[in-house]
């Protein structure tokens, strides 16, 4: 199995955006292209930002890499998040405003 842990530091004002964003465009998506999500969260970091992270399972490396290929290829799948980033500012606001690390992880397992 491969795990990979995908997290985001995201200012206040814009949890419940982000949130909506994954439930309605990015879960939809993963899952229609074989992704498994293990579970997300969220926790206050500061009295400014939130931690939002997400746990995913894949069979292996490889088809992690064939997934996330068979996402990046889907043309509606990246006008939705084209559209959205507008929505938010364009791309560049979303990332220098409202989110303020974006992590993507392999978590390695410490018992067999």
């Amino acid at each position: 199995m491969f795990h990979r842990r995908k997290s985001y530091i995201v200012k206040n004002e814009f949890v419940e955006e982000l949130n909506s964003h994954f439930i309605n465009t990015n879960l939809p998506n993963q899952l229609k292209h074989g992704s498994k999500l293990v579970g997300r969260w969220m926790v206050p970091w500061d009295e400014e930002t939130t931690e939002i992270f997400a746990i995913w399972e894949y069979e292996s490396y490889e088809a992690y890499k064939e997934i996330e290929t068979k996402i990046r290829a889907d043309q509606e799948h990246v006008n939705r998040i084209v559209e959205w980033y507008e929505r938010n500012g364009g791309r560049d606001h979303v990332l220098r405003h409202y989110l303020v690390e974006v992590k993507d992880e392999q978590l390695l397992p410490t018992v067999n």
